[in-house]
């Protein structure tokens, strides 16, 4: 079930209230205040049932309790309820974290990692989990990020592709997935691009017909898609665009033939 707020009225306006209004802990128990090694802590308005607790079940009281105590934090790192564990490592100290890679939820393997070195959470890049794979990419830089062109994930691939120095992309032309590849298109130096003009999937041709000059696109005249067709018929040379007039394609017919018509008006010439 997840914590939802609304608003309530009280004698000061209106306050943000959780909707569920039990207090349970993570085995499903009801939370005791009297059993809670921070009681003190109650007093001084520094934990609050239903409201900041570590002791109950759902995250956001988790996060409140953490938030107001954050010395706290360190020895929670151990505790047997994942939610706990992984917010406790957002505000524990970095020299405790190390073994954190290790816990068996992604999401404390993720929270760990964000505040150590780079050397540290390189092992990383292999974990098992692909969301944790994802968000160590975001971390990284080029020579780090390269064993990870691999990847068997195709949105680990895409995080990279987006984030590698272009010059680096070459390794990536020929990735499985086409999403991938059309990244690679946009971003790949103008050298390569004629290396992917023949790509299996018009998507990406498009990418690179759309960043080549006009003297590059007669290769794409005759493309098996009409959008490539049309990308051509827009910006190809005025010498080479005949042949495009009576193409199978209405819309490529007609920016063909506005091209003539418009290169004829302008040379004198009458239409034919």
């Amino acid at each position: 079930m997840r914590a939802y707020c609304s608003m309530f009225l009280n004698e000061w306006g209106w306050t943000m209230k959780d909707d569920i209004d039990e207090a349970r802990d993570w085995l499903g128990q009801e939370i005791d205040c009297s059993s809670c090694p921070h009681q003190a802590l109650k007093t001084v308005e520094r934990c609050r049932l239903q409201h900041a607790c570590v002791n109950d079940r759902y995250a956001r009281r988790i996060d409140r309790f953490f938030n107001w105590n954050p010395e706290l934090a360190n020895s929670y790192i151990g505790h047997p309820h994942f939610e706990v564990r992984a917010i406790a490592a957002k505000h524990a100290s970095v020299f405790l974290l190390p073994r954190l890679l290790d816990d068996p939820e992604e999401t404390v393997r993720w929270n760990a990692a964000r505040r150590l070195p780079k050397r540290l959470v390189l092992r990383l890049r292999t974990d098992a989990h692909r969301e944790v794979r994802i968000r160590i990419a975001s971390l990284l830089d080029d020579a780090e990020l390269m064993p990870m062109m691999a990847d068997s994930d195709y949105y680990v691939r895409l995080v990279i592709a987006r984030r590698v120095t272009p010059s680096l992309l070459v390794r990536m032309i020929d990735d499985p997935e086409a999403e991938v590849r059309r990244v690679v298109a946009r971003r790949i130096p103008r050298d390569w691009l004629l290396r992917m003009a023949s790509d299996p999937d018009a998507s990406v041709r498009l990418e690179i017909a759309q960043r080549l000059g006009p003297d590059q696109l007669s290769q794409f005249r005759y493309d098996p898609d009409w959008r490539l067709r049309y990308e051509v018929a827009s910006r190809i040379r005025a010498g080479e665009i005949a042949g495009l007039t009576e193409d199978s394609d209405d819309f490529v017919q007609d920016m063909a033939r506005s091209r003539v018509s418009g290169r004829l008006e302008r040379s004198g010439e009458s239409p034919r």
